[in-house]
């Protein structure tokens, strides 16, 4: 915490002012007592000494966090109005950095109940605030989607599903889009970059929903997918015995199914709880996705594309 309340309950903010020690000071949140702290390792912060009556702090933070949230607010006020550690009683939040009286940067570093990321979006949403998590390290996206990772997805239909992820030791805002997983449960995407501190930080967070040109992916498919899923059912993976039982109920068989039974091998992410991010209906995009794919005749290799481009082929197909 940067910004904390003192015994005349003015606001000490840290990043503008230094706190004398000795000082009583106080959580703006829940009003319990905080202490400030001084390290070698860390930057002075204020720490809660019992987070155990807060309802705006479940931890007290890493320095990643608080140096990441540091270089957001001080980027964000190159161009915008912001505010760090913005507190919003109405729904018992403190948002990292605020902008514009209407967005709200979260910094993410560690792993959270997903229950209480879906409340606390949810919560953002219903005030009318658009919410932006962006990941530190330990949540970044590696081979695999984890089911708290897809609560952070985002969508729009000229990078599809996509996150944001923060690098501290090479100072990136890195972008990951057209985000897909593919047979064996991998992630496919692409990946772009921008420096921390450089540009317009608005027109940055702006880029997936601005520009019209198609983004194109070329996946990469397993020849030998049928090997795979032999010993995936050998191993009785519960994924794919499901997936094999539901087909014996169809008079099918996986082990029997040819090579472009399987295509398309790379799809979209699926969440059996929905995406906390996402409020569009998605299921037009899906279908026109597997539509799309269902209809090619050539099943060697598998190209993919933002999801304005398969809504497009398919009106052209009904001829609109």
């Amino acid at each position: 915490m940067l910004v904390a309340k003192n015994e005349q309950g003015r606001s000490v903010h840290l990043l503008e002012q230094q706190a004398v020690d000795g000082q009583a000071f106080f959580c703006p949140g829940c009003g319990g007592p905080v202490r400030l702290r001084k390290g070698e390792v860390m930057r002075p912060h204020f720490a809660h000494i019992s987070l155990k009556n807060c309802h705006y702090f479940s931890e007290n933070e890493s320095e990643q966090h608080l140096q990441l949230k540091t270089s957001l607010y001080q980027w964000a006020l190159q161009d915008s109005q912001a505010e760090l550690e913005k507190r919003l009683p109405e729904i018992e939040q403190i948002a990292d950095v605020f902008i514009n009286d209407k967005l709200v940067l979260e910094i993410q570093c560690s792993s959270l109940p997903i229950r209480r990321l879906q409340e606390r979006t949810y919560s953002y949403q219903q005030a009318g605030y658009r919410v932006v998590w962006l990941l530190g390290k330990d949540l970044w996206l590696k081979k695999r989607l984890t089911n708290l990772q897809r609560q952070f997805l985002y969508f729009s239909h000229r990078l599809g599903f996509f996150l944001w992820e923060l690098d501290r030791e090479r100072e990136k805002i890195r972008l990951r889009y057209l985000i897909h997983e593919d047979l064996h449960g991998q992630v496919q995407c692409l990946t772009q970059e921008f420096p921390l501190g450089v540009g317009n930080l608005l027109t940055i967070l702006r880029f997936p929903y601005q520009g019209k040109k198609v983004a194109v992916l070329k996946g990469r498919l397993d020849r030998q997918i049928r090997e795979y899923l032999a010993r995936q059912l050998y191993h009785q993976s519960p994924k794919w015995m499901g997936i094999q039982a539901q087909l014996y109920q169809e008079g099918g068989n996986l082990l029997t199914q040819t090579l472009d039974d399987f295509y398309p091998q790379i799809r979209l992410p699926e969440s059996t709880i929905g995406f906390a991010q996402i409020e569009q209906d998605l299921s037009a995009y899906y279908a026109h996705f597997w539509e799309y794919y269902q209809q090619l005749d050539c099943k060697t290799e598998q190209y993919l594309y933002s999801p304005a481009f398969y809504q497009i082929k398919s009106r052209k197909k009904l001829g609109q």
